[in-house]
């Protein structure tokens, strides 16, 4: 379908809707002057009251005929002379697609590219054209695949999308708004009538007598009525528009396929995913790690920290590669599933042009490093803009070590009694296996956050709220060694009924308790231990980009310290091993990295 046609059925779905409140309009003016010559009188007066306040939402509707502003993404706009090598290939682009060249470019920090036009005249005229390119995106792709990128966002400005889009967006909002205005005056009346019933039971209460039960089902009924059939219209109208999105899209995929090649844009649609779910994984592992701690990676590094994962884990994304995502279709969706645009462009002829993932299209930014830093600065909050930074391996170290100094105070305040039932889980994790990364470790100990495989859900919101880490008091040390003395005087199956149970283990008993118990015991002794390790300065917690977060022990204490908590939680305790690999040395050596072994989920 040309521009013309969609054109023509957008304003007859946006004329739609004024007929709807016309006609709707015509109604109550009809029952008014029903009313008016078959029953004067009082119930004529309601009447006229009931129609004015019902007709006041149609038409404040149909007459606020402002759509919402523009809403200005997060990002830093950049002109030729900063990027001319981005510029020239962006018109390079758009002269091959037939439109013209955005008037603004804007970097941004999200996962997505997209493009927005102020058109006027309800799309007649078009305005100020800009393209929104993320940084992550351009991290994730080469050059032949960003290529395909714009020339996908070229060819909706050569489509006529971004300027019909502003007809659409109208009808979209005013039927909203519309049954916004109505479900607004139904909630308002309900409650000032469950208000009413509510007063009246409690004077009859104050009176010795029963209070009727608050029943308010047949309130704002009315508005509920009206609201449905703009409801009804506004499905009719979202399935008729975003179908022709969709169909836009896979036109866009089309122009992207002649511009880029086939190769290159097919490519480009199966790696899009994969960068989302590793810039996910990324933000809520890395990049917000520290916050707890009140702690940021360097300047730049909050975004520009995604390199070193996409760097370290190709094996694991190539294994994400290898399998589109499936996404339930819906009639409202905008886009088509990602599924089916790689079939739809893989179906194409071949057209000899294979894609080229050499050069990162990064490489097309004067100073990538400067431009990661300058967007941070627009994407993170004043609070995150004001955390301390710290280079990689510190930042993973202190945040690690608050985090496990955290874990090990809630399963000694849970073993000791001393504390209700806190999850002695480290934060974000849910205590089971998984694929190691930067969440919790195999063996119960602390990680890199919630996940440990890349797709995992990301709170970026994390920044805005810091929290001070808990100061190094020595109460760690004197739980360990009282729950050690607990051991000892024989208290630990004791201790072990105060830990979180399942039902089944609630109910076991004997040497089956003993065994469910186990490795919840083993687990948190060994976050105590592993913070003691720390409090005394004897472990360090390395970074790794392509694994899960390594704790580095003392010389030989990696291949000792699993038979010592064996001992510790075995049916005849023994705590002689773990005191003993405890005990500090005047100069402790140290090795390669090795990861503290602790059986079992955590508590």
């Amino acid at each position: 379908m040309g521009p013309t046609p969609r054109a023509a059925r957008a304003l007859v779905l946006l004329a739609g809707f004024y007929l709807l409140g016309l006609f709707l309009l015509a109604a109550l003016a009809t029952a008014d002057w029903a009313a008016a010559v078959h029953t004067p009188g009082p119930f004529a007066l309601k009447v006229f009251i009931v129609s004015a306040v019902l007709a006041l939402p149609i038409v404040r509707g149909m007459f606020m005929l402002r759509t919402p502003p523009y809403e200005d993404v997060p990002g830093v706009r950049v002109d030729e002379s900063r990027e001319p090598r981005l510029w020239q290939t962006v018109r390079d682009i758009a002269q091959q697609v037939g439109t013209r060249a955005p008037d603004e470019i804007l970097l941004t920090g999200d996962v997505n590219a997209a493009v927005s036009e102020d058109s006027r005249l309800l799309g007649l005229a078009g305005g100020t054209r800009r393209l929104r390119i993320g940084l992550p995106l351009m991290t994730g792709l080469s050059e032949s695949g960003l290529r395909a990128v714009l020339a996908h966002e070229m060819g909706h400005y050569g489509n006529a999308d971004t300027r019909l889009a502003a007809i659409s967006e109208r009808g979209r909002v005013h039927v909203l708004r519309t049954v916004a205005h109505f479900e607004e005056r139904a909630g308002a009346k309900v409650s000032k009538e469950r208000a009413r019933q509510e007063r009246k039971a409690a004077a009859a209460v104050a009176k010795g007598r029963k209070a009727k039960e608050v029943d308010t089902t047949g309130t704002g009924v009315t508005y509920r009525a009206m609201a449905r059939l703009y409801t009804a219209y506004g499905k009719f109208y979202l399935r008729a528009t975003l179908s022709g999105s969709r169909r836009a899209e896979f036109a866009a995929d089309v122009a992207a396929a002649r511009i880029a090649g086939r190769d290159a844009t097919s490519s480009a649609l199966r790696e899009i995913p994969v960068i989302d779910a590793a810039h996910d994984f990324y933000l809520n592992c890395y990049a917000t790690l520290g916050v707890d701690a009140g702690l940021l990676p360097p300047p730049g590094e909050f975004l520009g920290g995604f390199r070193h994962l996409l760097a370290a884990r190709h094996e694991e994304l190539d294994a994400l590669r290898g399998e589109l995502p499936t996404e339930p279709v819906s009639p409202y969706d905008s886009h088509p599933p990602i599924a089916e645009r790689v079939a739809r462009i893989e179906a194409l002829p071949d057209d000899g042009r294979a894609s080229d993932p050499v050069r990162p299209s990064l490489s097309l930014l004067a100073d990538a490093d400067r431009s990661f830093a300058a967007v941070e600065e627009t994407v993170l909050t004043p609070a995150a803009l004001g955390l301390r930074r710290l280079d990689w391996p510190e930042l993973v170290h202190a945040a690690m070590s608050v985090q496990t100094e955290r874990s090990a105070q809630r399963f000694g305040a849970l073993a000791l009694g001393t504390a209700g039932g806190e999850d002695t889980s480290p934060r974000g994790t849910d205590g089971g296996g998984g694929t190691p990364g930067h969440g919790a470790d195999a063996d119960g100990t602390p990680g890199h956050g919630a996940d440990a495989r890349p797709g995992a859900g990301a709170d970026a919101d994390r920044t805005s709220r810091p929290e001070a880490a808990p100061e190094g008091d020595g109460a760690g040390a004197a739980t360990l060694g009282t729950l050690l003395d607990a051991i000892d005087a024989g208290a630990l199956w004791r201790i072990a009924e105060r830990l979180p149970r399942s039902a089944e283990a609630a109910a076991a008993h004997g040497r089956a308790a003993r065994e469910f118990a186990r490795p919840q015991l083993r687990a948190g002794l060994s976050q105590l231990v592993s913070a003691e390790y720390l409090r005394q300065g004897r472990a360090r917690w390395q970074l790794s980009w392509a694994e899960s977060a390594a704790l580095e022990l003392p010389y030989g204490h990696a291949d000792e310290l699993p038979a010592a908590l064996e001992a510790a939680v075995a049916d005849r305790p023994d705590t002689g091993p773990l005191r003993a690999l405890l005990e500090p040395v005047a100069a402790p050596e140290t090795s390669a990295p090795a990861q503290a072994p602790a059986p079992g989920p955590t508590a």
